[in-house]
């Protein structure tokens, strides 16, 4: 059988999923009367939680007696790592852009990618229908996108179809009769090239992916590069820098259809397939014949720009929610996680119950932390930090630099420009972009970014969208200005009580409602002004004959302030925490005692 190995590429929520959807109904994969669910390749609880692609993954159907193997990619840019290792298994890319957005920051990422690769795109300008849609610019856009990357001749003469994924059609051209995915699928049996074949050659396999499978255990994904593959071959598994590091046989050998992994006895050479019966094997490794001794070439991956401390949950609550509270048990996630996300590092720390965990950014790690909450874990995790490098001539401290792009109503934009600017931005293009909105580029540290999305969607009244790349490091900007108000910190332990909140709500905004447990070093609120206040929201009121204790059912409270995970880790301070636990998140202070706070203030100062 003929394979056509592609991934779809595309920025965050230009409709790469969408598109698979269709692909799925109309390959025949799913009975004309059979359910299905939308966006039926995020099939993680988060995925369909927050409406993006986390994980990349394989699927694939026949088409005309060709099997097309598809990896929808994320297109987030804090999930590059998940694009980047899997565009060495595929022959080509479909780069789908907006047809009102045009190419975005993770646009230009995945492309740089595709094409240093010498992979030859086909470009879909997707959602047509659309009332904004601007297709001739955004072509123009596109065409200038892969001059600037450096694009070869045959790249730079890419087929372009014109979609709507939700619709489920494609043309080649604007006036043909827009009818179904034929014209795309078409063109991707003809522009994609087939996988190189050698299958005399002794078996080889480059792993590109990693998951586990409650049956099977670890599950290897890559595509067979040289020979074939059959059940209870054996085969070893080889290190690029150790060598060999485990020999074993092929007790599972699966390929995709549609949703599923369907075991078979053989695989060929240039299929996508996964495999099970290896232990120690993971992401990078040569899964080969026992003959051959040399490890295939893997890609390099782009280093991490942040990091967080995870550390055990020392709070008087702790272990009340949670079953996973050891810092073995943590340390052993945090492997497992990095052992399948090769974007992810982890090291110990100086503090034998603490690791720093560094990704790609606050969406990376907030998804991780989520994730372990979940699964039973209870965490105390520190503000984000940027990692700098040293320029090795100069000697100058240098810091991660994100490329910045904004599009809000025109309202806003003096605001926004003014905001950035304090958070060491500078302006790079400004243009209108149609319907009373402005398109803004920035140049910005990454620490500058840090817990800003909730202030700038307050500032934009919700309306605006920001999109963010990493693009490289540049001398330190200087000091950027943090949180501007202290916090109200408990200097007592039990539960917040009406009558206590009632008197502090004057004071700030408070985190916690009546009954919520509260602990000595517990942030419960936000204080108006700049300085750190301890209170006490455990207070009763004294009782006498003259006031009676009923008097407190006419206490009215506003709210409290609902704080996500991301909002969390971007609020608190170098000496703060975040509590992570299966049903909570708690603001802290790192040491909970008072005396010990001035006093570790004092020497760190």
């Amino acid at each position: 059988m003929e394979f056509r190995n592609f991934a779809i590429i595309a920025h965050v929520d230009h409709g790469k999923t969408t598109l698979v959807d269709a692909m799925f109904k109309q390959s025949g994969l799913f009975r004309s009367n059979q359910q299905m669910d939308t966006c039926a390749m995020d099939y993680n609880a988060l995925e369909r939680e927050r409406g993006i692609t986390i994980l990349a993954k394989c699927t694939s159907f026949v088409w005309k007696d060709i099997k097309l193997n598809i990896v929808d990619t994320p297109g987030h840019a804090d999930f590059g790592g998940e694009v980047e290792r899997i565009l060495s298994m595929v022959d080509g890319v479909l780069l789908l852009v907006d047809a009102s957005e045009g190419p975005m920051p993770q646009t230009k990422f995945v492309l740089t990618k595709a094409l240093a690769l010498n992979l030859n795109p086909i470009v879909v300008i997707n959602k047509i229908d659309k009332q904004d849609a601007r297709v001739s610019e955004v072509i123009d856009e596109v065409f200038d996108l892969f001059v600037a990357l450096g694009a070869n001749e045959k790249q730079l003469d890419f087929p372009i179809l014109y979609a709507s994924g939700r619709n489920g059609w494609a043309v080649r051209d604007l006036d043909d009769e827009r009818k179904d995915l034929n014209p795309l699928l078409e063109t991707i049996v003809s522009h994609v090239s087939h996988p190189e074949i050698d299958e005399k050659a002794p078996f080889q396999m480059l792993v590109t992916m990693l998951d586990y499978d409650q049956y099977l255990g670890r599950v290897l994904t890559g595509k067979i590069l040289r020979g074939n593959a059959k059940i209870n071959d054996f085969v070893h598994a080889i290190n690029p820098t150790n060598g060999s590091v485990e020999k074993a046989r092929l007790t599972k050998l699966l390929s995709f259809e549609g949703l599923k992994r369907i075991p078979v006895e053989s695989a060929s050479c240039g299929d996508i397939v996964a495999i099970a019966g290896l232990e120690v094997a993971t992401v990078a490794d040569t899964i080969a014949s026992i003959e051959v001794t040399t490890p295939l070439r893997s890609l390099p991956i782009d280093p991490p720009t942040l990091s967080m401390i995870f550390s055990i949950n020392d709070s008087p609550l702790a272990g009340q929610e949670g079953k996973k509270l050891t810092s073995r048990m943590i340390w052993e996630r945090l492997e497992k996680e990095a052992e399948g996300n090769i974007s992810i590092s982890i090291r110990r720390s100086a503090d034998q119950d603490s690791y720093e965990v560094a990704g790609r950014g606050e969406l990376q790690l907030g998804i991780l932390i989520e994730t372990m909450r979940r699964e039973g874990f209870e965490l105390s995790i520190s503000r984000p930090h940027v990692l700098y490098k040293t320029d090795e001539k100069t000697g100058e401290k240098l810091e991660p630099m994100e490329e910045l792009f904004i599009d809000l109503d025109d309202e806003f934009t003096g605001l926004i420009v003014e905001k950035i600017t304090l958070r060491k931005g500078a302006l790079q293009d400004m243009r209108p972009s149609g319907m009373g909105k402005t398109r803004l580029k920035f140049h910005i540290p990454t620490r500058g970014l840090i817990g800003y999305h909730s202030e700038f969607l307050t500032d934009t009244r919700g309306t605006g969208i920001m999109n963010r790349s990493f693009c490289g490091y540049e001398p330190h900007k200087g000091t950027i200005e943090g949180r501007t108000k202290g916090v109200l910190v408990s200097n007592s332990p039990g539960n917040a009580i009406p009558y206590a909140l009632f008197f502090l709500e004057e004071r700030g905004t408070l985190f916690v409602k009546p009954g919520d447990p509260v602990y000595e070093g517990m942030i419960i609120g936000e204080n108006n002004k700049s300085n750190e206040l301890d209170v006490n929201p455990t207070k009763t009121k004294q009782l006498t004959n003259m006031r009676a204790s009923g008097k407190d059912e006419n206490i009215k409270l506003s709210p409290p302030r609902a704080i996500s995970l991301e909002q969390a880790l971007s609020y608190i301070q170098d000496d703060e925490r975040v509590e992570v636990t299966p049903n909570a998140l708690r603001l802290r202070k790192r040491y909970l005692d008072q005396n010990t706070r001035k006093k570790m203030s004092r020497i760190e100062k």
